[in-house]
């Protein structure tokens, strides 16, 4: 197959991704993907980089973040498309800070309509009431909330 059948632009890349261009280019600047410059100093994606945007993508919406999506994306092979075993080890690397954010977010869903965790005084019904600004002391923000 020619080359320029296995490579994509940044508007088929998109395309094919469903993302905006704007979205591709953000994620070259921030080293998620990579592409070479045709004779023409056009960007060219290698097929691969679909898989990589799908990965991102999941991780996104996963609320992983980019930081760690740019580090284990530069753990693997450049120019080689992601296999099933890359993903399942992607995955369970990821598992624990999601079982983690899981356990935060249904302690906050089961405690936000009593109170949104900001330490006022004035809610007498609060389970995270903090009389006297005790908290203060251990920094900003919803302390009893979300400990971390």
């Amino acid at each position: 197959m020619a080359k320029s059948l296995k490579e994509l632009s940044v508007g088929a890349l998109a395309a094919r991704s469903g993302l905006p261009v704007s979205t591709i280019h953000f994620y070259e600047a921030k080293g998620l993907i990579h592409s070479e410059r045709n004779r023409g100093n056009h960007r060219r994606f290698g097929r691969d980089v679909l898989r990589r945007v799908a990965i991102i993508k999941v991780a996104q919406r996963a609320g992983i973040p980019l930081k760690e999506i740019a580090r284990v994306l530069s753990a693997l092979p450049h120019g080689r498309v992601p296999t099933t075993r890359d993903w399942e080890k992607i995955a369970s690397n990821w598992k624990d800070d999601l079982d983690d954010r899981i356990e935060r977010l249904t302690r906050l869903r089961d405690t936000l309509s009593l109170c949104i965790g900001c330490g006022c005084l004035s809610v007498d019904r609060c389970p995270l009431r903090n009389p006297d600004d005790e908290l203060a002391s251990e920094g900003p923000g919803p302390r009893l909330l979300d400990p971390k």
